[in-house]
């Protein structure tokens, strides 16, 4: 196949509409506008918000595992941490078994906040005005799409 052949054969292959990236890229732009004011009113940025979730769903976790499960290098969770740590809801410790992984506890005020975060997926559904089968079908095709595309890393 050359490289002439392999170019799609519509002129607007190379418009942002007929991007599906564009659309993924800008609809995360859309939630974090959306987010904002809902984290606010908790203190939290998104990034930090999906640390709390993640512990929320299973406390005392290595920061290596949080990694894995947010998609984020250490070099980027670290400081979330830091900043969780200071505003009080989670404590960052060695694990006495294995000195090399950092355990990640929720606090008492850290366990709290999941109150007040409670409502916030329901304003979120609420607002995209899809059924549940719908959110399940759309959150299950971005998945199959993300895991495709880490398939094709080299």
């Amino acid at each position: 196949m050359t490289a002439k052949s392999a170019l799609p054969a519509r002129d607007d292959a190379l418009s942002l509409d007929s991007f599906l990236c564009f659309a993924i890229y800008s609809t995360g732009h859309a939630f974090n506008q959306f987010y904002r004011p809902l984290l606010d009113a908790i203190g939290l940025t998104y990034p930090q918000y999906l640390v709390m979730v993640a512990l929320w769903t299973a406390n005392d976790q290595t920061v290596k595992a949080l990694g894995e499960k947010l998609s984020l290098e250490s070099s980027t969770l670290t400081p979330l941490l830091k900043r969780l740590e200071s505003a009080g809801y989670l404590t960052r410790a060695r694990d006495p078994d294995d000195e090399r992984q950092v355990r990640v506890r929720l606090t008492p005020m850290g366990r709290a906040l999941k109150s007040r975060a409670r409502s916030i997926p329901s304003c979120v559904s609420d607002a995209l005005g899809l059924s549940t089968e719908q959110l399940k079908q759309l959150q299950a095709d971005l998945l199959t799409i993300r895991d495709r595309l880490l398939s094709q890393r080299g």
